[in-house]
Formats: C-alpha cells, sequence, structure tokens
C-alpha cells in the first residue's frame, strides 16, 4: 500500500473545467455521495472496469495524498479500503495526469505506472 498517491478517474472535460476554477467539486456520483471518490494504485484497475468500461475521454489524475485535508480511508461494500476525500480537490495537489486510451473490446490502456497491478 502507498499511501503518498492516490487516483482520480475523471472526464477530460471536467478536468479541463477544475483547472481553470483551481478546485474541482466532484462528479455527479461523487457530490450525490458527499465525499470524492479516489482509488488506491492497485485499485484502479478493477475502478475502471467496474465503473467506466466503454467510457471514452477519461484522464486518470495521480494526487498527493499527503497534502489533503478531510482524506479518510473507509470500507467498501467490496471490504476494501478507499480513500473518500471530504472536501473539494485542489488541482494543484494533482502530480501528474494520464491519458485513459479506449480501447476496442472496451477496456483502456493504462499508464506505465499502473502496469504492475
Amino acid at each position: 500500500m502507498n499511501l503518498e498517491f492516490i487516483f482520480k478517474i475523471i472526464d477530460k472535460d471536467e478536468w479541463q473545467k477544475a483547472k481553470q476554477k483551481g478546485t474541482y467539486g466532484g462528479s455527479a456520483k461523487d457530490i450525490r455521495d458527499g465525499y470524492i471518490h479516489f482509488s488506491e494504485q492497485d485499485q484502479v484497475s478493477e475502478t475502471i472496469k467496474k465503473y467506466y468500461s466503454n467510457t471514452k475521454n477519461l484522464v486518470l489524475l495521480k494526487v498527493n495524498a499527503f497534502k489533503l485535508e478531510h482524506l479518510l480511508w473507509e470500507q467498501a461494500s467490496n471490504g476494501d479500503m478507499y480513500p473518500h476525500l471530504y472536501s473539494s480537490l485542489d488541482t494543484k495537489n494533482v502530480e501528474n495526469e494520464f491519458d485513459l486510451p479506449l480501447n476496442e473490446d472496451g477496456s483502456h490502456e493504462l499508464p506505465e505506472i499502473l502496469k504492475e497491478y
């Protein structure tokens, strides 16, 4: 478990708007749930398969968790612990962003940093 970095899958257009504003308040699901959903590095692949299969125009954000206040690891319905941010995300805390190209089979091409998972 690497606690320094967490990851957010986001629509590219949403991310562009967030960068212009300087903050990201979350997706419609995040807002409905009351927190921004993140994944640890080894959870990203499963999250993409479960929630984003066949979804175009996605980007993966690598976020420095140590700079976030109001971040909690909470148990999900599958029993795993996931990071949840109970505030908006300051875009300055995003260390890197990666395109997630869609393959013909509906899966996504993962960046090199996730290939070992």
